[in-house]
């Protein structure tokens, strides 16, 4: 019988910290990651180009024998998400899934905030998409009363250049924290609005006083993946549970195996493929 693995899709490397927390919550099911290295980063991209990408990769999933496929790269969701759910799904495949990563964010914010004042820190794509702010206002129930946003330029070339230990690293940070911070004093709950940033959580912690909720996507969305299978037994009944991960990039597998390591904590083996 063939595998047939949840399919994990980032631009990069990011999606890799959410693959963790869906191991850790799921260790039997089966997994293809798949990094669209050679195309990275989606952050900068338009609209239309992150939409075909991300279609591009949704398919190529699909004809791995994927059932279900995760959107781990929030400027992916942000820009192509609903647009595959609604307009390419029903036409290509009806009987398969594709999930991001924004709306489980939105949905525990809406949970646990006290005050209804939420801080975002993300890429310029996603800041820019406004989709946080969007599907806030939409899914919490009223629960949220004010979002502000902080874009991050910086935060990803540090994870990938392993520049994480440094005093440029804390240079950065520091320096968006205290602007989101001082964008809005009542802020209660920040969100780290890319799959980056939980490799920064530590620095991040130290300029964040405690009060504040900081919400790393990974596990989050592991929690509702875990809540969205036991109600839909037609897509869990279809996927495969021989606790087998596979990894599969666009670009040099040296290169990939070489970064995936920093996220996983553990060597990997990568494959080469094309669209």
């Amino acid at each position: 019988m063939m595998n047939a693995p949840i399919g994990v899709f980032d631009s990069g490397y990011g999606g890799l910290t959410v693959l963790k927390a869906l191991e850790k919550a799921l260790p039997n099911h089966d997994f293809l990651y798949l990094g669209d290295n050679a195309r990275t980063p989606y952050g900068t991209r338009s609209f239309d180009v992150v939409y075909e990408y991300t279609l591009e990769a949704v398919k190529y999933l699909f004809n791995q024998n994927c059932p279900l496929v995760i959107i781990a790269c929030n400027t992916a969701s942000a820009k192509a998400l609903r647009n595959i759910q609604q307009l390419d799904l029903p036409k290509i495949a009806p009987e398969k899934r594709v999930l991001g990563v924004i709306r489980p964010s939105v949905e525990k914010v809406a949970e646990i905030t006290k005050n209804g004042h939420v801080g975002i820190l993300g890429t310029v794509g996603t800041v820019v998409s406004e989709s946080y702010p969007i599907e806030l206002k939409k899914w919490s129930g009223g629960n949220v009363k004010s979002v502000v946003q902080e874009a991050c330029p910086m935060w990803v070339p540090i994870v990938e250049n392993n520049e994480i230990e440094t005093e440029g690293a804390d240079f950065f940070i520091k320096k968006n924290i205290d602007i989101i911070l001082d964008k809005d004093k009542n802020i209660d709950t920040l969100i780290l609005g890319c799959t980056h940033y939980p490799l920064l959580a530590k620095i991040i912690r130290k300029y964040v006083p405690n009060n504040i909720e900081i919400l790393e996507q990974g596990q989050i969305v592991a929690e509702k993946l875990i809540d969205y299978l036991e109600r839909h037994s037609e897509i869990e009944d279809k996927l495969t549970k021989s606790g087998d991960i596979k990894f599969q990039t666009t670009e040099s597998v040296d290169i990939f195996e070489g970064k995936a390591s920093l996220f996983l904590g553990r060597n990997v083996k990568a494959q080469k493929i094309h669209f």
